[in-house]
This record gives C-alpha cells, structure tokens and sequence, in this order.
C-alpha cells in the first residue's frame, strides 16, 4: 500500500528554463515535505556532515547531530576519518555526548559496554550473569558500531546515510575534474577560521541564493564595486552541481603588502578567477588562488538552517593577523545575505505565489538546482510506490 505522501505538482519545476517555475511554497514551509526531501534529497545523496578539522588527532571524537540522527565524528588509531552512528548496540544509548578525546575505549555510559577507535565491541562486562563477561547468545563480531558510509574531500566529510548513493567519486567526477587542480594539503586556518550562522530559512533557499550572482549589485555592493556583475560567469552541471564564476578575484593585502602564500601549479586562470559551487545537495564551496572555504548547511527545521563555515589555506603558517582578517569579511558578506533568504522564508508563506519564474539569462544556475530537487523528489516517489 503507498504512503501517504504530500503530492506537490512538480511538472512546471522540470520545463525548460524560459519557461519553468520555481518548487511551490509547500517545499519551504510544509512539514510533511521537508520529511519527504530529508530522505529523497539528503539523506539518499552525499550530505555534508561536517569537517576533518573537527577532529585534529587521532582519537578525538565528536557528536553531529544531522536531522535528528545521532552521529560520532571519529578520528581512529590509525588517523582515518570514521563517522558511526553514536549510539550503543545494547540497547540504544548515546554513547559520547560532546566532543573529547578517546584514551581507552568508548564505553556506554549505560552498561559499560565498550567500542573501539575502529567500531569493534571489545567488552561486554557481566552479559552473561555477575562476573560473566561472555555469552554465547552475544557474538561481539556482529555488534560493533554502525558505520555509515563517508568519503572525505577538501576536508568536507560527506555521508550518505541511505547507504544506496553511487561511489562519491562517481556522482561527483565532474567537478573532480574541474578542480583538480587543487588536489592539494589545504590547511584549516583553526578557531579564527570557522564561524556559524543561524537563518530562519528552508536550506534549499541559501544554496539557491549561493548558486546565482544576479543579486551582488544590490546585496552585496562591496565585491560588486570590483567584481562586477559582467565579470561573473554560470557554472551549470544538470543533475550534480551548479555555481557562478569571476574573471576578477582580488587577494587580501595586509598593511605591509602582504598575501596568503598561492596554491602550487595553478594555471593562469586562478591568477585573478575563482569558481562557487553549490555541491548538491548541501555544501557550498569556493576554489581560490591563495585560500577556499566549505560552509556546510544543517537543515534544522523547515525554516531553520545552520551554516557552519570553514576557511583553508595552501600554507599552515598564515598571519594571524591577516588570516583574522579574511574571517571578518567573508562573515561580513555572508551576512548581507541573511535578509535575503529569510524575506524569500516569509515570502513562501503568500498562498498566491506559484514558485516564481526563473531570469533565463541570469538564473540557470538556480533552476539547475530547482530540477535536481523536483528530479530527486519524483524517483523518491516512484519508489515509494
């Protein structure tokens, strides 16, 4: 028997650009929907979980909570990024509750069950009776932690928690490809170098708004005053990604003249270029000659979404000064756009709106990222049944 499921008409998002419409108010405000896009959109895709930096050494281990499924960021003995779900194979418990590191074991705070760094359960105190520590009923071989599925690139840990997605390397060659380039050690810039910010927005409409640059001359005058709206390029991959480019990247320069040390072997083209990528479906990323940044999206709610933002440098050793300094003004940007995306959240909420239409020269990049949903969203529910 099918579910039932909240049939929101998606055959206007799938038309041709010059004539499609935007996904109808009920993707950004109705709770059954966001339900339905949490299993067709994230957790069937590669997601962003979060980032290797958040677990410098070996050992250092991390609770993520990714639309209410508790996570463990783990770095094992041996210095691999793992992610596990964070919770007890007895019965259920959650096993770290903020982030520390592991000397031992990760025991259960419950019954003291224990894990190691690898997932494996290595002690099971008293299961079998008072002093018993074995019992034939409990084979510790087939009750280790759960892993799920992750694959680690530029520092971004993505999960597919469905299990099912194609090889990353696969879904995501593309852009492999296109920056190879930077198939490089970056380096996370440390405390400096990371920030959040709430929004009281749907997160589709924060990497709809990343993917355009079509608002810079009036959200963002300050980079529109030297990277112009002419200068900037579309970055369109149907089913996968989509972004803008600039003919004119101008790098920090400190008081004495100094820069961040450049990326080894660009080719000229990352001279005075930079790309932004929305990597569907929910890391935005930037490529730049002398330093990039991730910002993951956690979806909170239907109209609550966390951007966790981190910046990376070709060199570990930056100037304190000057590296503070690029942190204070990418947030001063991406703060300019909060105003946006929470007035487009309020605006889903006008009964007549009918998702909107699409600039054919100038929102390609956005209705890419429309039909990727609308396209994910109706394999969801033809499996469904």
């Amino acid at each position: 028997m099918a579910r039932d499921l909240p049939m929101t008409d998606l055959a206007a998002v799938r038309q041709p650009l010059d004539r499609a419409q935007g996904l109808p108010n009920a993707h950004y405000v109705d709770e059954k929907v966001f339900a339905e896009e949490k299993e067709a959109l994230l957790f069937s895709a590669w997601s962003g979980l979060a980032v290797g930096a958040d677990v410098p050494e070996p050992g250092d281990a991390k609770p993520v909570t990714f639309l209410d499924v508790p996570l463990l960021l783990l770095r094992d003995r041996a210095g691999a990024v793992r992610v596990f779900q964070n919770i007890c194979r007895h019965r259920g418990m959650i096993l770290v509750e903020k982030a520390r590191k592991i000397e031992g074991a990760i025991r259960c705070p419950y019954h003291s069950w224990c894990y190691s760094t690898e997932g494996k359960l290595v002690s099971t105190p008293h299961v079998g009776g008072p002093g018993q520590n074995l019992h034939p009923g409990i084979d510790r071989q087939t009750l280790g932690l759960i892993e799920v599925r992750s694959h680690i690139w530029r520092d971004v840990v993505f999960v597919n928690l469905s299990g099912d997605a194609p090889p990353f390397e696969e879904v995501h060659k593309d852009l492999l490809d296109r920056w190879a380039e930077f198939d490089q050690p970056i380096f996370h810039g440390g405390e400096d170098s990371r920030f959040e910010l709430s929004l009281k927005t749907n997160w589709k409409l924060a990497v709809e708004n990343y993917c355009e640059s079509y608002h810079l001359p009036w959200v963002h005058p300050g980079l529109n005053s030297y990277s112009r709206l002419e200068d900037h390029y579309h970055i369109e991959a149907p089913g996968r990604f989509s972004g803008q480019g600039t003919l004119v990247y101008r790098q920090l320069t400190g008081d004495a003249g100094e820069t961040f040390p450049d990326f080894g072997g660009l080719s000229d083209k990352w001279d005075e270029g930079a790309e932004y990528v929305s990597l569907f479906p929910n890391v935005l990323l930037a490529a730049q000659r002398d330093h990039c940044y991730a910002i993951l999206l956690e979806p909170r709610g239907v109209d609550e979404t966390v951007e966790h933002v981190h910046i990376y440098y070709a060199n570990p050793k930056t100037d304190d000064k000057l590296r503070q300094e690029n942190t204070a003004l990418w947030k001063g940007v991406f703060i300019e756009d909060i105003g946006v995306v929470e007035g487009m959240q309020r605006g889903r909420h006008a009964p007549a709106f009918d998702g909107g239409r699409f600039s054919p020269a100038m929102d390609g990049p956005t209705h890419i990222f429309h039909d990727w949903v609308a396209a994910r969203i109706e394999a969801h529910r033809a499996q469904q049944g």
